[in-house]
Formats: structure tokens, C-alpha cells, sequence
């Protein structure tokens, strides 16, 4: 689908004009949304219209894994990632910026451009340059990667405020699931960042001076959430072995105990093992007591050694 609005000198937003209508002198810039397009829609705006440059139009058929930018004659070409808000999966989302034009292409739908596109009827946000519609996209696109940051830390906090001894062997599971979810976020927001930096520091990208305090804002978000997703990360390693030293404790808690009746057996077996022994003549056989008294010697050892083990807190 082609969609195409265009913004008047006199600041008057038009949407649903027609390409050549856009193109017109008394237009003072446009953008073209390809959203979902068709070979025939894509081929037509990108090579036969715009006839940008190979290798871009390459980029936007196919993933690029990191976010970058890159500097034609005439205009620029930006690769952008948005978060998918079901699995956090990043989508692509792919910007031609010129002096007197924004070309977006993008496979799937995405909440940050449609909010964009809605902006634009706003007379009081509208600012007459396509480098402010491009700070309005990442803009959006920044403020969707809060949201799944927010609710990953919270949800940290949460079980590392209520964890315990019967708890840590349940939450190991979701753990592993959330780093893996801030790996995810971490993919994708680290090289947002380093691309806004390079955008901030680049003598190539035309008059962003004079829109570098709004790019600004957008590098310190991505700065504040690099810093939440490694906060969050050494959390969870923090709450892992939490729960490795509470089941490690346990564990030798249970041990200790077995430890203890067991040395508590060992001399009991020893003169059990002893009186069943098939002797023709052996000491104490002919005793009357001689049962009795073995049964008596054992249990003495056992209250013995139970005392003995108790005094050296063998049983804390």
C-alpha cells in the first residue's frame, strides 16, 4: 500500500494526494509511507520514481541485522528497528530522508509510523522539515522500547523481593526467560543507540544541528534504557544464584542431616554386625541378658552420639 501526504509552505497537511501532485513547486515537502508493499508498488516508487541507489533498495528487501545509516548523493538512507510487542522480535523499518522528502518502506504494520502519520494534522507540532519527521518516527519507536523494559524490571523486583527457599526452585524457569527477553531488547536498543550517536556527531547529516536538541533527547533514552537492560541483566544473575545458594544450602542441610544418623548407625551396625556373625562359640552366648544388653549398649551410644552432635551444632 502507497500512502503519500503532503505539507503546503503555508503549513496546510494534505493527505491521500497522488505522487505528482506531491511533487509539485507549491509543496514544500512530502512523505510516501510503502507500507506492506506489492514488487510492482515498491519497484515503481523506489527505482523508476526516486531511482535510488541498489544496494538501499537491497537493504530494504532484505533484514539487516543492525541498525545504520548511509549517506547517498541527494539524500539519506536510514535502517531502523522497531519492537515486535508480541515476541520483542525487531522489525525493520527503512527511511530515504531528503531536503524535500521522507520515503518510509516497511513490511509489517507498526504503531510508531502510524502515530507519526497522525501528527502530522497537528498545526501546533507540524515544523516545516523532514528531519523533524524523521525525529518524530525514531521518537515513537524509542517510546514503544519503554514499555517491555518497565514491565521486564518490575517483574525482577517482584521476585526478588518475594524470593525464598521454597520459591527458587519455581522461579529458575522464568529467569532464563527474561534474560533471554532482555537479550532480545539489548539487540536491538544498543545499536539504536549507536546509530543516533553516529547521527549527532556526523558532519554529513545535513542541518541535524539545528534539530540536535531533539535527537539528543532521543540518544539520552536510549542511553537510559542501554542502562535499565544492564541493571536488569545483573539483576537476574544476582537472583540465579540467589536461588543456586539457597537450593545449594538446603541441599547440604539435607546431607548434613543424613551425614549425622548415618555416623550414628555405623557403630550400631558395627555390633549388630558383630552379635550376627555365625560363631559355634563366641563371648556373652551363654548370658541370659546378654540380648538385653547389647540392645542397651546401642541405644546408650545413639543418646551419646545424639548429645555429642547436638553440643557441636551439628543440627543448626
Amino acid at each position: 500500500m502507497i500512502r503519500i501526504c503532503a505539507i503546503y509552505h503555508t503549513g496546510e497537511v494534505v493527505y491521500d494526494v497522488t505522487l505528482e501532485e506531491a511533487r509539485q513547486k507549491h509543496v514544500a515537502w512530502y512523505w510516501v509511507d510503502l507500507s506492506e508493499p506489492t514488487e510492482e508498488e515498491y519497484t515503481y516508487v523506489l527505482r523508476d520514481t526516486f531511482h535510488f541507489h541498489p544496494l538501499a533498495i537491497e537493504d530494504c528487501l532484505e533484514y539487516v541485522q543492525r541498525p545504520k545509516v548511509d549517506f547517498y548523493e541527494g539524500y539519506h538512507f536510514l535502517v531502523l528497528h522497531s519492537l515486535s510487542r508480541d515476541d520483542l522480535d525487531p522489525r525493520e523499518i527503512d527511511l530515504f530522508i531528503s531536503e524535500n522528502y521522507v520515503v518510509s518502506f516497511h513490511f509489517h504494520e507498526d504503531k510508531a509510523l502510524q502515530r507519526a502519520w497522525e501528527k502530522l494534522s497537528d498545526r501546533t507540532r507540524v515544523q516545516q522539515s523532514p528531519l523533524h519527521l524523521t525525529h518524530t518516527i525514531i521518537d515513537q519507536m524509542v517510546d514503544n522500547y519503554f514499555s517491555p523494559v518497565y514491565f521486564l524490571e518490575d517483574r525482577l523486583n517482584d521476585i526478588d523481593d518475594s524470593l525464598t527457599r521454597e520459591s527458587a526452585g519455581d522461579v529458575l524457569e522464568e529467569i532464563f526467560d527474561i534474560r533471554a527477553d532482555l537479550s532480545k531488547l539489548r539487540r536491538t536498543i544498543v545499536p539504536m543507540r549507536d546509530l543516533l550517536y553516529r547521527i549527532l556527531n556526523s558532519e554529513r547529516f545535513y542541518n541535524v544541528s539545528d534539530h540536535e536538541i531533539y535527537f539528543k533527547d532521543i540518544h539520552d533514552h536510549l542511553l537510559k534504557l542501554a542502562e535499565m537492560i544492564e541493571m536488569s541483566r545483573e539483576l537476574t544473575a544476582d537472583i540465579r544464584d540467589s536461588c543456586f545458594s539457597l537450593n545449594s544450602n538446603y541441599m547440604n542441610a539435607i546431607m548434613k542431616t543424613l551425614t549425622v544418623f548415618s555416623t550414628i548407625f555405623m557403630p550400631l551396625t558395627f555390633i549388630a554386625g558383630v552379635y550376627g556373625m555365625n560363631f559355634r562359640f563366641m563371648p556373652e552366648l551363654g548370658w541370659r541378658y546378654g540380648y538385653y544388653g547389647c540392645l542397651l549398649l546401642m541405644g546408650a551410644i545413639f543418646v551419646v552420639m545424639m548429645l555429642w552432635f547436638r553440643k557441636k551444632g551439628w543440627f543448626k
